[in-house]
């Protein structure tokens, strides 16, 4: 089932929390709803399930407006990040509880509920563990119950917020892999909730990245990950050098050291270059490439590569994070030389275009 957020507005009081939100969501879509804390994710889902409303805009699930309808009217399955598993009900008789609780006409017999939980308990492998009670479940556990339950009434959308951010590391890899591999099983439309960015890009099919009530990008993971579309995503995507410099002409200045651009931006002035760690080149050799002299002060060798903080020598006052491949690991105080010709350049918040970009740009104009 497809849902359309047609310029969802939100107020909680003078405080704006969602400006203006927009997005389609395919049907059979798994998507991430990836920001900080203060976003607006979390008050965009529980609009979506009807636990809050909007001030303005609407919802509409495969074209019907449920802008209106009551949390129960929407039928979408939801689950919390603490579970909100009943304490005094068996593992058997949570995942039965939104059967047993239907209107008479449109609920099954006890018969065809024993059915319907047994074939949930063994999709999550807790079949074991019918007759045990949450206090007795690990916490893995305990999310699988309530996603268990959240399925049994066979929602064709299922919204969960947060659902792995309660639980330890290795436990949280283990069930996002196997919340992948049910959503290709059974194909429902799913949106989660996460402030996590490798759980995002590791599970959804798309990730909405959100910041102060608004979308900065929505977009498949690999192109937030490698094509960021704006500063906020960029810093926001996991670790990134900042240095600042100026242009003038066709030239990046930091410190004492300039090098060519290859092009001369619009552009001219005070700008904060980016790069990823990995996207610095590195040699144990000056060259055109890597022409800035670094010291080594940390190695953390990484099995294939080694990821390094180094100190710029005489060109720049803050150490940089970068990586190096290979298995030959550079020492502590070791004389090593970097490039930054990958950088990405801004003017606050405005992405100054390589020449490639500006090029392009004037072709579509």
């Amino acid at each position: 089932m497809s849902i359309e957020i047609a310029r969802i507005k939100k107020s909680f009081g003078r405080t704006q929390v969602l400006n203006d939100i927009s997005l389609d969501i395919p049907s059979g879509q798994m998507v991430a709803l990836l920001g900080p804390s203060g976003s607006g994710k979390t008050t965009l889902l529980r609009i979506i399930a009807g636990l809050e409303h909007q001030s303005s805009g609407h919802i509409r699930f495969h074209g019907t407006d449920v802008s209106r309808l009551h949390a129960r009217e929407r039928k979408v399955g939801f689950v919390f990040q603490h579970y909100a598993l009943f304490r005094h009900m068996t593992v058997f008789d949570n995942i039965a509880f939104g059967l047993t609780v239907l209107p008479r006409r449109d609920r099954p017999t006890a018969a065809a509920i024993k059915t319907k939980v047994m074939q949930l308990l063994e999709m999550v492998q807790l079949a074991h563990l019918a007759d045990r009670f949450p206090a007795q479940l690990s916490g893995g556990q305990k999310q699988r119950v309530a996603l268990a339950r959240a399925l049994a009434v066979e929602p064709q959308i299922l919204l969960l917020d947060e659902p792995f951010g309660a639980l330890d590391a290795q436990v949280r890899k283990e069930l996002r892999r196997w919340l992948r591999q049910l959503h290709e099983e059974l194909k429902f439309t799913s949106v989660f909730v996460t402030h996590d960015q490798e759980e995002a890009t590791e599970v959804a099919d798309r990730v909405v990245v959100m910041s102060q009530g608004n979308i900065e990008q929505a977009d498949a993971p690999d192109r937030v990950w490698r094509e960021p579309a704006t500063r906020f995503v960029l810093e926001f995507m996991g670790e990134v050098n900042r240095l600042t410099g100026t242009v003038r002409g066709g030239q990046f200045h930091v410190g004492a050291h300039r090098w060519p651009l290859g092009y001369t931006p619009a552009y001219q002035g005070p700008v904060d270059l980016f790069l990823r760690p990995w996207e610095v080149d590195i040699s144990r050799r000056t060259s055109l490439d890597s022409p800035l002299p670094v010291q080594v002060i940390e190695a953390s060798p990484k099995g294939h590569y080694t990821q390094l903080v180094v100190q710029p020598l005489g060109w720049y006052h803050d150490p940089l994070t970068v990586v190096m491949a290979g298995e030959d690991v550079p020492v502590r105080g070791e004389r090593l030389f970097v490039g930054l010709q990958k950088a990405r350049l801004y003017n606050g918040d405005q992405r100054i275009e390589t020449r490639e970009e500006e090029l392009a740009l004037a072709q579509s104009a």
